[in-house]
């Protein structure tokens, strides 16, 4: 990207006083992860005062209090960060690159793609630990991306909204395969109902450690990429005049997308959500800058899931509500919200 085409891309999405709002947002942000944190390691079937909790954890020695902070609690709490800061990432560029605020990451048919697999490795395997599975959710979710962006070439307009409903059409398709086979295999549907409502719970550090490359890479690809999608929001002719290649920005924004989401849904399962409203909420704040919205989501992300898995926890205690069912309960006021807004600016 040129000199001229940066400039262009600062200048026409650019903010006055943005970068004070995002100073502070991320601040705040940060603070938010902190105290959530903090209360991810205190909360569980073992109550802890906060307290107790850090002193677990900045002793790390062998008193219960510690044995339970690192071993139980951290772990989940680590990979709750991780997978928000991914799966909120994934949003803010999926929304940049079909410019819809109504898209989330799974309407490329990742979260249908890791949902089939799941179901087939254990219907036709008898594989019923997470850990086992967690491949298979992982080439389900990557191989479902990859069919997505084929069908969407296959026609000479291969934009976003044929993006778009490639995606939509495909993950009917494998749905409908997913509840086929559920139906008539009762083990099956057993093992898979508590992975797809999407769960921290039970989770190990072991998971991070096997698909930490695949986020990494992601995430470098997704935060390199603010400045072009900048240039795409402006529309493709414009993104050409500015030096930049709408369809190398595809290419690199869905290999993103698919290795953020597809990591995040073999590790916890689908949850819903996250990659909506995130984006949303900082676009309110930030305004359109790309650049600062990937930055800021990286701490965001993470405030909403350490959140929901916080509330999950306490909510019908002394069982647990999964993470991804408080993310619903949550995403689907702010989803309306948005569409009745929308639809209000529209009829004005």
């Amino acid at each position: 990207m040129t000199v001229t085409a940066m400039s262009g891309a600062r200048a026409a999405l650019g903010r006055p006083g943005a970068g004070a709002r995002t100073g502070g947002t991320l601040l705040i942000c940060l603070a938010l992860v902190g105290l959530l944190g903090l209360l991810s390691l205190a909360i569980g079937s073992r109550g802890l005062t906060l307290s107790e909790a850090w002193t677990g954890l900045i002793g790390h020695d062998q008193t219960v209090n510690s044995i339970v902070v690192w071993r139980l609690r951290m772990p989940r709490t680590i990979l709750a960060i991780v997978v928000g800061a991914c799966l909120s990432v994934a949003g803010v560029v999926m929304q940049a690159l079909t410019r819809n605020p109504l898209a989330e990451p799974g309407i490329l048919g990742v979260n249908a793609g890791a949902s089939l697999a799941v179901v087939l490795s254990i219907s036709l395997l008898r594989i019923s630990d997470v850990h086992g599975y967690l491949w298979f959710a992982f080439a389900g979710a990557a191989l479902a991306a990859v069919l997505v962006q084929l069908m969407a070439r296959r026609s000479a307009d291969a934009g976003p909204a044929r993006l778009v409903l490639a995606g939509v059409a495909l993950g009917a398709s494998l749905h409908a395969i997913t509840g086929t086979i559920t139906m008539y295999d009762a083990k099956a549907f057993e093992s898979y109902r508590f992975w797809v409502v999407g769960s921290l719970e039970d989770r190990d550090a072991s998971l991070l450690a096997w698909l930490w490359p695949f986020l990494a890479v992601g995430l470098l690809l997704a935060l390199a990429s603010g400045l072009t999608l900048n240039a795409l929001a402006l529309g493709e002719e414009q993104a050409r005049a500015l030096g930049v290649s709408p369809a190398r920005v595809r290419g690199l924004a869905l290999i993103s997308i698919t290795l953020l989401c597809g990591a995040s849904t073999a590790a916890v399962g689908p949850i819903s959500f996250v990659g909506l409203v995130v984006p949303q909420v900082l676009r309110l704040a930030l305004g359109a800058d790309q650049r600062r919205l990937l930055l800021v989501s990286l701490v965001a992300g993470p405030v909403l899931l350490l959140a929901a898995d916080v509330v999950g926890r306490v909510l019908i205690r002394p069982d647990e509500m999964e993470a991804g069912i408080v993310t619903a309960f949550i995403g689907g006021p702010v989803l309306l919200a948005m569409v009745i807004r929308r639809s209000e600016a529209g009829a004005q």
